[in-house]
Formats: C-alpha cells, sequence, structure tokens
C-alpha cells in the first residue's frame, strides 16, 4: 500500500505486545477516525484503506491499525474473540489520545464485518467520548448485551443481497437506544463488491462522521 504525504506508519505499544499501525493526520484535522477491521484482515485492508482515503480528503484523520499480532492472527478462533479485540481497541484509543498530534480530536470509530462488534463494545465502555461509529457488513448482533450503552450516533451500512446480516443488523438497530439509522445500499453483497457500491459505503460514512465528528468539535472549539 502506498502512503501519502500525511501517512506514516506507526508501533502502538501495549503492556506486552507492539501493534503496527497507519496513522494519517491531515493539516488542521479536527478529527479522528478509528478502524476496527474485521476476522482475517489487517491494517492493510483494501476497502477500509479505501474507505480511509475518502475520510481523508474530509479532512478527517484516520488510524489503521493491527488488532492482533500475526502469531495471534494464526489462531483461527482468536480472530473471533470479540471480548479480546475490543480491549485492544480500547487500549489503544486510550493511547492514541495521549499522542501530540492526535491529542484533543473528536473521535469515531468504523467497524467491517466482527470488527464492528468491538467497535460498538468500546464505544460503549468510552460513552459520550466517542462521537460516532459506523458499521460495514458488521456483526453488532454479536454484542447485543453492549447496544444499549452506546450513546454515539450509529450508522449501520449492509448490502441487500447481504440477507443474513440484514436480518442480524435489524436486531442490532432494535437494541440501540442512540441515535441511529440502518441503511440498506441496492444491489450489494456482503464486500460491496459491485461496481460502486463501495464509493457509496465510503460517501455515506463521510457524511456521517462529517456530521457528527465535525459539528462536534466545532461545538468544542467555539464552548
Amino acid at each position: 500500500m502506498l502512503l501519502n504525504d500525511t501517512d506514516k506508519t506507526i508501533e502502538i505499544p501495549l503492556k506486552k505486545i507492539v501493534l503496527n499501525g497507519n496513522l494519517s493526520v491531515p493539516a488542521n484535522a479536527r478529527a479522528l477516525v478509528i478502524f476496527s477491521h474485521g476476522s482475517g484482515s489487517s491494517r492493510l485492508s483494501p476497502r477500509n484503506n479505501y474507505v480511509a482515503n475518502v475520510l481523508k480528503q474530509e479532512g478527517l484523520a484516520t488510524l489503521l491499525f493491527d488488532l492482533l499480532t500475526e502469531k495471534e492472527d494464526r489462531i483461527y478462533k482468536t480472530r473471533f474473540n470479540i471480548e479480546l479485540l475490543t480491549r485492544r481497541l480500547i487500549a489503544v484509543t486510550k493511547w492514541i489520545q495521549e499522542q501530540e498530534e492526535t491529542k484533543g480530536l473528536s473521535l469515531g470509530y468504523f467497524g467491517a464485518s466482527t470488527g464492528a462488534a468491538s467497535a460498538l463494545a468500546a464505544a460503549a465502555f468510552f460513552g459520550d467520548k466517542i462521537s460516532a461509529v459506523v458499521s460495514r457488513g458488521g456483526r453488532p448482533d454479536m454484542v447485543l448485551s453492549e447496544l444499549d450503552k452506546v450513546t454515539a450516533p450509529t450508522l449501520l451500512i449492509v448490502g441487500e443481497w447481504d440477507n443474513v446480516v440484514i436480518g442480524l443488523n435489524q436486531k442490532a438497530y432494535d437494541n440501540l437506544t442512540c441515535e441511529r439509522k440502518l441503511e440498506i445500499i441496492p444491489k450489494a453483497t456482503h464486500l460491496f463488491a459491485e461496481e460502486g457500491k463501495l464509493e457509496e459505503v465510503a460517501a455515506l460514512s463521510a457524511k456521517w462522521f462529517s456530521k457528527h465528528l465535525l459539528m462536534k468539535s466545532t461545538k468544542n472549539v467555539h464552548g
């Protein structure tokens, strides 16, 4: 993956491990979107990187990182350990809040597939410190018991032809008590691989984050 002039590779030191990440902070960025990828994926996910590039064009900072080390990722069941992935996302969120170039930015999560479950569970943990969540083809149903604690405005995006996941997202939608929206992309499957469909996902995500992250950061500046 090619990095542009605002991107840099970083190492995120946690207690016993170091996670690799790609951080991009455009000039005058007022908000940061942290990506939580799905099982078997990584910070190099082409779909998440496409969305991240669209968000950067809106002036949003982005962080994509590996939730698991290479050794951990080789263990299949670890990829679906939502509790572990959530702990990692929480730890990385705390770490990025302490870094000089990202300190004070409004925070949002973008979760894909099982990564959406960890994003929502982490949003429940942080409460109003997380200002927006977007789920792409996500499995928010994996953390149903946490959803009523989510306060961040949440957008669930699912493909029209992803029938099982639509039902699971509807169930999650019904359990959310925050501002929420379920957006179904016509003629799209789970990975939004059809022509123009990932572009629709990115456009909807950018609109959601711009509304909820940038609006909050503007209030903070003037408040």
